[in-house]
Formats: structure tokens, sequence, C-alpha cells
């Protein structure tokens, strides 16, 4: 079987993957890649010149292939204006650096395109990670120009709905394996297993722009 690539993970010890981590943690290991990001949990604590300083600096490093997982959580972090804020950098960010950006959405998605589309930064790739919102929300991603990325759960209409070219599979933080998220993802929209890895193995290195 083909090894499938794991587009969003925590785990520090993956393998084929891009590992997602604050800027204070990044700390890379030769032959992995990266994206880095503030999480809009940790909002609240983001705000100083000095955090902006080093994310600026992790995002130009060739390891780092997107900036995030950034974005707005209407049910945990800061106020949602100051998530704003930071969202905000990270995109203007994105923009300069010429990377595309992970972006952490929970019942937010009307206000991420709103937001990128009144910074005229429509440009800037997005890839919804961890998609678990309906068939709705997920067409409305799509037609913005969205990749949506499935972990362990989801929704199996949103699923289905979303086309081979614009998907994308994870892990997150769960303990499943990105095999067993290819196996469920591939059984949903009834398709073998490989091919299924084969798409997204492609679709992850078309948007991140990878080397």
């Amino acid at each position: 079987m083909t090894t499938p690539f794991d587009f969003h993970t925590h785990r520090l010890d993956a393998e084929d993957a891009v590992i997602s981590v604050s800027p204070d943690r990044f700390s890379p290991e030769s032959g992995k890649w990266y994206s880095v990001g503030i999480h809009p949990w940790d909002t609240a604590q983001a705000m100083g010149v000095p955090d902006e300083e080093l994310l600026r600096r992790c995002a130009a490093h060739p390891q780092v292939l997107a900036i995030g997982e950034t974005g707005l959580d209407s049910l945990r972090g800061a106020e949602l204006s100051v998530q704003r804020e930071v969202f905000a950098r990270h995109l203007s960010l994105a923009a300069s650096v010429g990377k595309s950006v992970v972006v952490h959405s929970v019942r937010t998605a009307q206000e991420i395109l709103a937001q990128r589309r009144g910074m005229r930064l429509t440009a800037v790739p997005l890839a919804i990670h961890g998609m678990r919102a309906n068939e709705r929300v997920a067409r409305l991603l799509l037609d913005a120009g969205c990749y949506l990325s499935y972990g362990i759960r989801f929704n199996p209409a949103a699923l289905l709905a979303t086309p081979l070219d614009r998907l994308l599979i994870e892990t997150d933080d769960a303990p499943s394996t990105i095999y067993e998220v290819a196996h469920l993802v591939a059984g949903t929209l009834s398709l073998d297993v490989d091919e299924l890895i084969g798409l997204t193995n492609l679709n992850a290195r078309r948007f991140l722009q990878m080397p």
C-alpha cells in the first residue's frame, strides 16, 4: 500500500506529514515538514509583537510549508474580535511569503471567508482542517476555492460533496492512524484505498507547493 500523507497532525514524531506547531515549539528535524501558527485557542496570549516577529521568522523557514493552524472558533479562545486580528496577521503573512493557510474553523465558515474577501486576499489558498461541518457549509467553502481536510470524524454528506481534487486527510490530535482515516474515507467514497491515498497525496503536494 502507498504511504498516505497526513496533511495535519500535532504529533512531533510523525513521518510523511505536516506537523502543526506554535512558533515557540518550532524546532525542525531534518526531513520533516511543518505548519506554524497561533491556534485560535491561544489567541488571548498571542497579541504581542515578539510573538509576531517569531512567527515571521518561522514562516520563512524552508521546512514550513504552510501558515497555521489559525482561524476562528466561536466556542473557545479569545473574543472573536481578537481572533480576527490574529487571523488577519496570518493571512497577510501567508500572502507575503507565498504560502497556503491551514484553517481551524468552528461555526465560523462565513466569517473566515468574509475576512479573506475583506482583506482582498482571496488568492491565498485555504484548507479547512478537521472538517466536520455539514454539506451546506462544505459547499460554501468549496465555492470559495477551499480544500477540505477530513479526519476520523466527519459528516458523510459533506465528504461526498467534496471534489476529489480538493480532498485531504489528516489525523490532527486523534489517536487514529492516517491509514485508518484513509480506509474510512475511501469506504465512504466507495474508492479503493490506494486510489484515495494517491489522490490525497497529490492534492497535498499541490496545495502545499511541495518541492
